[in-house]
């Protein structure tokens, strides 16, 4: 080989070499959102999902914009799972968004925003938070942007409150709901109505409520209402199937400091039954003989679910006479809606017998205290009669020093030997 050609040939290749690499770009097109696809979901729709994510077709996009919208989807707390996957080509950038909708939602309930009819708050809710349907996962952000949706409608109307919400349950149960309330604002209770209420029932339901005007609105505290001095109204009538919708309220006057409404209270009554019969079953400790007359409905007559409540009570009471302390009767009603007729079954679970065990006294002088030990009948071993303190109280009350006094009866249940130790603690009353 030409010693000169080699040489050419070799500085060349170094020169090569050394230059700096060739990067191969994408073109600006393959950054452009132009396609975004989501499955898996059953409890949204693909634009309300996309909505949520923030991102829009067109827009210059990146893998970080995707992990970004993808924890944005996690963080609200309505999805189990979020993954994503995504394709360049020369036309642009497609995503493809696989969710898993979470299991746990509770529903919302809004108890004081008198401003907004429930259909127009749900649907300005859902202009600004699209994956709000009335229901929000217990855990996650969506409830934070709810509750800051509702502060903006709060201030667009120049309200000086401000939206909260709390969770709510029954004692230590699970989370129920989770309710928004307007604080800052007064609100208060002018008239009460009753849409579909008959004129039978309209004087009752009228001197029920009686008490309300005046009062703060809040649907939490109506409810209540409802359930305890109005529905009963019905129940006592027959109307075994009656409801009351959650209270509407109407601006009847409204100022900056004060805001009056107008309450109604939206009531189905249903059909008005008539009783046909009582059958007992489960009960061995007294015949059935000895405890319908405890119960005062009359077959033929309206039936009086409230008085069958309270009879039911007194079949208990009649238990505890015998130590079953336990005792429950379960009302399953059977209806027949074309005669408007109800029959009861009174099933009765009469429990374990419970007897005698200690006796304790409290807060008298120990000659007192002996002298009414030695009057209590009741021994140890002898099954327990629940009616018994209050029996006995009455029978000595000429055993206790004169003063006034402040008595309370404490039974305490013994589950492993089924006894039970009574405690009478006297605690002299201030004068």
């Amino acid at each position: 080989m030409n010693p000169h050609k080699f040489l050419f040939l070799l500085s060349s290749l170094l020169l090569a070499s050394l230059l700096p690499a060739q990067t191969t770009r994408k073109p600006p097109s393959t950054f452009k959102l132009i396609s975004m696809n989501v499955t898996g979901t059953k409890r949204y729709t693909p634009a309300e999902i996309i909505t949520a994510t923030g991102l829009q077709l067109g827009q210059t996009v990146s893998e970080a914009d995707f992990k970004r919208a993808s924890q944005q989807l996690g963080e609200t707390g309505a999805f189990s799972d979020v993954a994503y996957t995504y394709q360049y080509s020369a036309q642009g950038t497609k995503l493809d968004l696989q969710v898993e909708d979470s299991n746990q939602f509770i529903p919302v309930r809004f108890d004081n925003f008198v401003w907004f009819s429930d259909q127009e708050l749900a649907e300005k809710l859902h202009g600004v938070v699209p994956l709000f349907h009335g229901q929000l996962p217990v855990a996650g952000g969506l409830i934070d942007q709810v509750s800051d949706a509702l502060q903006t409608l709060l201030l667009e109307r120049k309200l000086q409150g401000r939206a909260d919400y709390m969770r709510t349950a029954h004692r230590d149960g699970p989370i129920e709901a989770f309710v928004f309330k307007v604080t800052g604002p007064t609100i208060g209770i002018r008239n009460v109505a009753f849409t579909g209420s008959a004129p039978a029932e309209l004087p009752l339901l009228q001197a029920a409520a009686k008490n309300l005007q005046g009062e703060e609105y809040l649907r939490s505290t109506l409810q209540v209402q409802a359930e305890k001095n109005l529905l009963p109204i019905y129940l006592e009538r027959g109307y075994l199937k009656a409801a009351f919708a959650d209270s509407q309220a109407k601006i009847a006057q409204e100022n900056p400091q004060e805001t009056i409404v107008d309450v109604d209270f939206p009531v189905n009554p249903g059909r008005q039954y008539k009783l046909t019969q009582i059958h007992w079953s489960g009960n061995t400790v007294f015949a059935a003989e000895k405890l319908q007359p405890l119960i005062h409905l009359q077959t033929g007559q309206y039936a009086n679910a409230v008085q069958l409540s309270n009879d039911l009570e007194a079949v208990q009471k009649l238990y505890g006479t015998r130590g079953y302390l336990a005792a429950h009767i379960r009302s399953i009603p059977q209806m027949d809606d074309t005669q408007s007729t109800v029959g009861y079954q009174l099933q009765v679970h009469e429990g374990d017998m419970y007897r005698m065990g200690e006796l304790e006294i409290q807060g008298l002088d120990a000659r007192t205290t002996a002298r009414l030990v030695e009057s209590w009948k009741l021994r140890g071993g002898d099954p327990y009669d629940a009616s018994y303190p209050q029996q006995f109280l009455n029978d000595t009350n000429h055993l206790i020093p004169l003063a006034p006094w402040k008595i309370s009866v404490h039974n305490s249940l013994n589950e492993k030997d089924k006894t039970v130790d009574v405690t009478l603690h006297f605690d002299p009353k201030p004068q």
